[in-house]
């Protein structure tokens, strides 16, 4: 057989070069494929530029946007220069690709804006007492230029956007949706940025503002109303390794907040949002055992790193990254995460339940007095004292522990307290002791044999529709109802799952009394878990109550005199 390869010296060459427009317009299209991109460039080069106050303006029937900001401002200089295809002012060669400390860097969003749309910049540096209009034709060329007055800082105005390019319009969701992306975008950002004060006007009105805090978890209820300050947990770890790095963290209290989707799970590298699937996974796993079930926890991770152990250069978004050392900063998390859920000194005076002890407060007050059975006189006290300093004094319906603590009070649920103290036990010790006699069940289903096998149980055959387990898990081998038990564990679920049970079914059963000293020593074992604050299947564990609310309540904030008539 003979090869038919066509004779090289008379074909053409197919591969050519692409024209310069060509290239610019691939390269825009990457850059700039929404409104919400195009305002979050633009609102990157406010912030870059030092800006504390950016306002945002939006006419999305007329593809309009205006971001302008009170930041350093350019003179005319940069502003010839700013438009121009990949020129910056962040980076100057390749060794700087590694230490980046902007939130730009490439020098192509201006540029695209140009190819895309119209294009005109106002600004005036804070040391400059004139301000400069510059308007912008194709590949970024100056085309017009006009001294103007302006107070120091930048007004960007992006006009007819994808004007050149209608099919690129219809390709793009309704304005509904477009402003939603916006408003995502903003939101993302002032979260990295709390000190920074926003305001958004859509169509000549204002559409929302974002006040200035100190920290993202006061700023964070401005954005997620249904949050109170009190529901979340900050903490900030300087570290060692690598230098300079800091690690800042809000999370939403498990017995506190909690979500239907893992939507509020979001992870900021040195003042951005990037999507980090081990990261997310790692905070996922850090709140294993603390929720209910289908439910996500709110946590907002921001870890400020050495410019040289990141690569932003993954995508043009910049919402991905390359990380050094991958695994330390995993462990670092859940370490951070561990500590924020504790209950210690650091977080022991928090915000009143207010939405449950309200309603706590008023059905007592309408059924006239309180139900409270305090342990006989002579039972002696607990002269233990807990490094928290939370006091055990009586027991409610055999079933709820009445704790004291300086700011005021507490009720425990011992079940689900001794269940959370359990847990964690047997998840740091699973043991299977042998049991003889071996324990003996009926009529299992093939199903069930597996589960059991699939636990670590061993099991087999003792006769027509009878099976003996040889081993089981070490706190049940002192129960009475162990073969009951252990069918509970035959009906499904991971390794986990049995713990759970076995964690549930060994705790103390709420109606069981106990003395003072038996409810000291599961009050000191629980403050000493790891996740104290929800059981293992996520129910809340302890009620607090204020001194000072208990003084609202009784009115003690008036003056002596008066509260006596006088």
């Amino acid at each position: 057989m003979v090869a038919c390869w066509p004779r090289l010296e008379f074909m053409a060459s197919t591969i050519q070069a692409l024209p310069t427009e060509v290239v610019y317009l691939i390269t825009a299209g990457e850059v700039i494929d929404s409104l919400a991109s195009v305002v979050r460039e633009l609102v990157e080069n406010s912030l870059d530029a030092g800006a504390t106050r950016i306002v945002v303006y939006l006419w999305p029937q007329q593809w309009r946007i205006r971001v302008a900001d009170n930041g350093c401002g350019m003179n005319l200089e940069d502003l010839q220069q700013a438009a121009t295809a990949h020129s910056t002012s962040k980076i100057r060669s390749s060794d700087d690709l590694w230490k980046i400390n902007s939130l730009g860097f490439r020098g192509e969003a201006l540029h695209s804006l140009t190819t895309l749309a119209e294009l005109e910049i106002l600004s005036r540096p804070a040391d400059g007492n004139l301000g400069w209009q510059v308007v912008y034709g194709d590949n970024g060329k100056v085309v017009e230029i006009e001294a103007t007055a302006i107070a120091p800082g930048t007004v960007v105005t992006v006009s007819n956007l994808f004007g050149n390019c209608v099919s690129r319009r219809q390709g793009l969701p309704n304005a509904t949706q477009q402003m939603k992306a916006v408003q995502a975008a903003i939101h993302q950002i002032a979260l990295c940025h709390p000190q920074i004060t926003w305001q958004l006007w859509q169509n000549d009105r204002v559409w929302f503002t974002i006040s200035p805090a100190t920290t993202t978890g006061q700023l964070l209820p401005q954005i997620l109303p249904q949050v109170r300050q009190g529901d979340l947990q900050e903490l900030k770890l300087e570290l060692l390794h690598p230098q300079n790095s800091a690690l800042s963290l809000v999370v939403g209290l498990p017995d506190r907040c909690h979500r239907h989707r893992p939507d509020w799970v979001r992870i900021a590298i040195n003042g951005r949002m990037v999507k980090s699937p081990e990261l997310e996974q790692t905070i996922l796993s850090a709140f294993h055992r603390t929720l209910p079930r289908d439910r996500y926890p709110i946590c907002l991770l921001h870890l400020a790193i050495s410019p040289d152990q990141i690569n932003w250069n993954r995508n043009p978004a910049k919402t991905e990254i390359y990380l050094n050392e991958l695994n330390y900063w995993q462990e670092q998390i859940t370490q951070a995460i561990d500590q924020a859920l504790r209950i210690d000194a650091a977080n022991f005076k928090e915000a009143v339940h207010t939405t449950r002890v309200s309603k706590l407060l008023k059905a007592a007050e309408e059924k006239g007095g309180y139900h409270f059975n305090p342990k006989p006189e002579n039972t002696q006290h607990s002269a233990l004292s807990t490094q928290h300093s939370l006091k055990a004094v009586a027991q409610v319906s055999n079933t709820y522990i009445v704790a004291e603590h300086p700011g005021g009070m507490w009720l425990v649920e011992q079940h689900i307290a001794h269940e959370r103290v359990l847990y964690e036990q047997i998840c740091d010790n699973w043991q299977l002791v042998t049991v003889e006699p071996s324990i003996i069940l009926y009529q299992l289903s093939p199903a069930q044999v597996t589960q059991l096998q699939r636990i670590g149980l061993e099991i087999e055959t003792f006769g027509e529709q009878l099976w003996a387990v040889r081993n089981i898990p070490a706190l049940l081998q002192q129960r009475e109802d162990c073969p009951e038990a252990i069918l509970e564990l035959s009906w499904g679920g991971d390794l986990q799952a049995a713990q759970v049970a076995v964690a549930c079914r060994s705790a103390i059963r709420n109606g069981t009394p106990l003395n003072l000293q038996e409810m000291q020593t599961l009050l000191d074992q629980w403050q000493r878990t790891r996740n104290p604050r929800t059981c293992p299947h996520g129910r809340p564990i302890y009620l607090s109550l204020e001194e000072s609310a208990l003084a609202r309540f009784f009115r003690r904030h008036w003056v002596i005199g008066k509260s006596h008539g006088i």
